[in-house]
């Protein structure tokens, strides 16, 4: 036998011309199976995977002076009160006389500890139960909860030790110097439960956040003619449908977020959930279960519709489906 001519092709001739074919012959184009290019491509949900940190990457980035802001008016004295709009504005100009425009971006470090990963483990969940559950077809109204419930819970349970981190930087009250050195300082001072303080309150805000965020996007999704619309404009589709649902889901679960708060920067004080709940209503009300709802309403939609536009259009130039 000796080996086609035709560019190394998968064909060989034998001894009487014969072609013997293996993979689909020379006009294929196509990799021999088994062949080390084959081998090596990506696995699909570490491609969901790659996608959502990248996403989370973006946002994160863009969207942290929000985050600070809002940690910063959950945790206000009653006396420093003021509308909620007024509020955010004087405290940003606040932060940048005192601590300079940088310091907007104070906690960015965990952020990004805790959103790189943790998107990619939420999107990859995400994936993985879509292609379980939902054979080519859209998630039902009811579908699109649990998947979002679930997919966030498992990311949420992951990321806490980080996310306290990152409450704790934005707060300005703990000088700890890197992610590393407070996770052990956490560790050695307030034991496991202190990394893990605000867990049903993170869980409360976060899980019912992404189910009610994805019910209302993939259900918008459904209701436009996308197939009638130029891709070219899919992006902005995927964007203000991202922003609809940020806002509605960011209104139905900032009591939780702000309980959370409290509880990850006290976790001495408050060891029950429902201790932080009575002191916020003791000392401001039924109002205080949504002070630095414009901040947060403003980062979670936002950033969430970024993350979910993001993602797609990676998913899509990747050949899968979302």
């Amino acid at each position: 036998m000796r080996p086609c001519a035709l560019n190394g092709c998968g064909v060989v001739l034998g001894c009487c011309g014969e072609r013997l074919r293996y993979g689909r012959g020379c006009d294929s184009g196509r990799v021999p199976q088994g062949s080390p290019r084959r081998e090596a491509e990506m696995h699909p949900v570490l491609k969901a995977f790659v996608c959502g940190s990248i996403s989370g990457t973006c946002s994160t980035l863009l969207f942290q002076p929000l985050d600070l802001l809002k940690t910063r008016l959950q945790t206000l004295q009653p006396a420093v009160n003021g509308s909620s709009r007024a509020g955010m504005v004087a405290l940003l100009f606040r932060v940048v006389r005192t601590e300079s425009l940088l310091g907007l971006w104070k906690g960015v470090s965990p952020s990004f500890a805790r959103c790189i990963p943790g998107v990619g483990i939420y999107f990859s969940t995400l994936y993985v139960m879509k292609q379980k559950f939902l054979v080519d077809r859209s998630p039902t109204a009811l579908e699109s909860v649990l998947l979002g419930v679930t997919a966030r819970a498992v990311s949420g349970v992951c990321m806490l030790p980080v996310t306290v981190v990152k409450t704790r930087y934005e707060s300005g009250k703990f000088g700890y110097g890197s992610v590393y050195g407070a996770l052990k300082n956490i560790y050695q001072t307030e034991g496991v439960r202190g990394m893990f303080s605000g867990l049903t309150a993170t869980l409360l805000r976060d899980a019912p956040f992404s189910g009610i965020y994805l019910m209302f996007y993939t259900q918008t999704k459904n209701l436009t003619p996308q197939d009638e619309l130029d891709p070219v404009l899919m992006p902005l589709l995927n964007f203000g449908c991202g922003v609809f649902a940020g806002i509605l889901a960011s209104l139905a679960t900032q009591p939780a977020d702000v309980i959370k708060t409290h509880m990850q920067l006290s976790p001495q004080k408050y060891r029950r959930t429902s201790q932080a709940i009575a002191f916020i209503y003791k000392d401001f009300g039924l109002a205080g279960f949504f002070r630095g709802g414009v901040p947060r309403a403003l980062r979670r939609t936002l950033m969430a519709a970024m993350a979910w536009t993001v993602y797609e259009q990676m998913m899509e130039k990747m050949g899968l489906k979302s």
